[in-house]
């Protein structure tokens, strides 16, 4: 609260609206206020500055607040009531007062929250009849909305060179913290590669009449139902940019098509296409979908970080925001045809495994799973806690150590299905648990390393000396636990040559992880280190 600016808080109060709402809420995004009151919704525009869109005036504000209106009637004709004043005195702030205007706020009736397309996914209520309401809409609206030179421009592959190349401008910044270097690169390569080679086919979509005037933000944010009436609202398209909203209309089913993949939703998103090309007989969009999936997977990723940077939003949404922003940047690198890396850090204990793998796992943004920390989970206690027991005993029964590793392998298969580069860390001393990783992983597109840490035994003793002092440390190894394991540990004699390293870890800890890396990326055709 002691972050808004003034003029909104005093917003937040009943008095501030005509109709004397019973409840207010506030949800902000990187360029919006929205009020939540009673049956309407009050929005107002920041004065921010991103480069595609300018809200730094009054006059800007108030243009797009009206533009928001009437491009939104086309698909909602009842929601978008008007853009009102908001005025300020001394008694407070009002929407719709009278005086000069200092603010200006678009009106709209509010959608029942029951029907909101997200709620249905998180609910898991969703059907195909939502979407054929959805594609019902959509086929005779861009068969109506405005099409010609003046818009064809906007699905040129000039323009759409210039949207994407404007995403990786606008996200340099971000690389590193919301995706690693190695998948920027890639992304990038990617999509510039297919635009280079599917010149003909951006042409061909131009040439017949697929860009249109459409919507510009096509996901379940901006969709609603009315299950009573049959009815699908479909709002909030972009209106402060004419080249994102205008485009191929593949690129707009894609965002939805996409955000479906994101919801973890891969059958509701092919019947969406696949319904929508049934209807419309579009059978070219096809080839241009994992090009615009990808773009506009980037797009989120690349709102997601502005949500992250910034200062005014609770920092338990800017949190949320940058682990979704991974989320989409995961999904855009899948569609770019990136394969995510799966690395298996083993090794006995004291030989610097863990050490190397968080630090492997912080450098690639990947999902880290560490043995010790997992096989506590399952049992429902702490990682902190120790339990020193003798070897094979206790938790580290045979029965609970599989049970481990099986779970560590399924938790890296379902990570890789969805994008995102994992580590594992565990001793891995015997071949059916490193068995595990390649069964449960068989069916996953992805690049997978061992890497086996070795050290003399009197840095190990040492190390295990120190660790037994160290606050938060999840591991219960011991020397006498290291000894037992060099009796029973089996060498990974069937892991192939090319996909094993082994390492010597007295060397400094980045060294190694370059050393990894340098090893990923030649096997994934990558020339540079991330």
């Amino acid at each position: 609260m002691e972050k808004l600016p003034p003029l909104i808080r005093k917003l937040l109060r009943p008095e501030a609206y005509p109709h004397r709402p019973q409840k207010i809420e506030l949800i902000q995004t990187h360029i919006s206020y929205v009020f939540l009151a009673d049956d309407l919704v009050y929005k107002i525009k920041k004065p921010v500055d991103f480069g595609f869109l300018d809200f730094t005036t009054l006059e800007k504000r108030k243009y797009f607040c009206e533009r928001e209106v009437v491009l939104n009637r086309r698909l909602c004709p009842d929601i978008y009531l008007g853009v009102v004043p908001v005025v300020e005195g001394a008694e407070g702030a009002f929407f719709e007062g009278e005086g000069e205007p200092v603010e200006w706020a678009v009106k709209m009736k509010r959608l029942p929250e029951e029907g909101m397309m997200g709620r249905l996914i998180t609910e898991r209520r969703l059907r195909e009849e939502h979407l054929d309401l959805i594609v019902d809409k959509l086929v005779p609206f861009y068969q109506e909305a405005e099409t010609g030179p003046q818009v064809n421009k906007y699905g040129s592959l000039e323009t759409v060179a210039y949207n994407v190349e404007e995403n990786f401008s606008q996200t340099k910044d971000f690389v590193g913290q919301a995706l690693p270097e190695h998948r920027y690169r890639h992304i990038v390569s990617w999509s510039r590669r297919f635009m280079e080679e599917q010149k003909g086919l951006f042409a061909q979509r131009v040439a017949g009449g697929y860009i249109r005037d459409g919507h510009g933000d096509l996901y379940s944010a901006n969709i609603c139902f009315d299950e009573k009436k049959r009815e699908v609202y479909i709002f909030d398209c972009i209106e402060f940019n004419d080249r994102f909203r205008c485009g191929d209309v593949a690129q707009d089913l894609a965002f939805l098509a996409m955000d479906l993949d994101f919801h973890r939703l891969p059958h509701f998103s092919r019947y969406f296409i696949e319904r929508y090309v049934a209807l419309s007989g579009d059978q070219g969009l096809l080839a241009l979908l994992d090009f615009y999936k990808c773009y506009r997977a980037y797009v989120r990723g690349k709102i997601g970080c502005f949500t992250w940077a910034s200062p005014e939003v609770e920092e338990e949404k800017r949190k949320k925001s940058l682990e979704e922003a991974r989320r989409y940047f995961d999904l855009a690198y899948l569609y770019a045809r990136g394969r995510p890396f799966l690395v298996v850090v083993f090794g006995l204990s004291g030989t610097g495994k863990s050490t190397l793998a968080r630090a492997l796992a912080q450098r690639l943004l990947a999902n880290y799973y560490n043995s010790d920390v997992v096989r506590k989970r399952l049992l429902g206690l702490s990682p902190e806690e120790h339990h020193y027991e003798p070897f094979g005993q206790g938790i580290y029964r045979e029965e609970m150590t599989r049970r481990t590793y099986e779970t560590m392998a399924e938790l890296a298969a379902r990570d890789l299905k969805e994008g995102r580069d994992v580590v594992l860390d565990a001793t891995y001393r015997a071949r059916a648990y490193r068995a595990l990783v390649f069964e449960k992983t068989e069916d996953v597109p992805a690049e997978v390393l061992f890497v086996q840490c070795v050290a003399p035994e009197a840095v190990i003793k040492e190390r295990l000396a120190k660790r037994a002092c160290q606050e938060g440390e999840p591991s219960d190894g011991r020397w006498e636990i290291y000894l037992k394991q060099k009796e029973v540990f089996e060498p990974p004699e069937e892991v192939p040559p090319e996909k094993l390293v082994v390492l010597e870890t007295t060397r400094p800890v980045e060294e190694l992880v370059d050393q990894v890396l340098a090893h990923l990326f030649q096997r994934a055709g990558q020339a540079s280190k991330g």
